[in-house]
């Protein structure tokens, strides 16, 4: 694995995390819930699908950033029906701003 692919797991896992989190509450509910991923956080997303959160140092932050992307505004993460973890840019909101891929009603 390249520096930058663990660079995109550790954000690609927090966003995991995020989602396994809420993931059931998501379901019931009808309005969104905040993340709180945490600045001195890493999260990963391994080979196997699997997530993880490590505590970063500040030494090597200069490192971690090479080769690191920033994320879009916009972006939604989601795991879908095989376990994959996507990503998708774009609109996801109605134009009332209810959730476009929420469970049908």
């Amino acid at each position: 694995m390249t520096f930058s692919k663990k660079t995109f797991a550790l954000v690609s896992a927090a966003l995991v995390t995020a989602l396994g989190a809420f993931a059931a509450p998501a379901l019931a509910q009808t309005s969104a819930t905040p993340w709180e991923l945490k600045p001195d956080m890493g999260y990963a997303y391994d080979k196997d699908g699997k997530t993880f959160s490590y505590r970063m140092g500040t030494s090597n932050a200069g490192e971690l950033l090479k080769g690191a992307k920033k994320v879009p505004k916009g972006t939604l993460f989601f795991i879908g029906h095989n376990g994959q973890l996507y990503m998708r840019t774009g609109p996801y909101l109605e134009g009332d701003g209810k959730f476009k891929f929420g469970p049908d009603q």
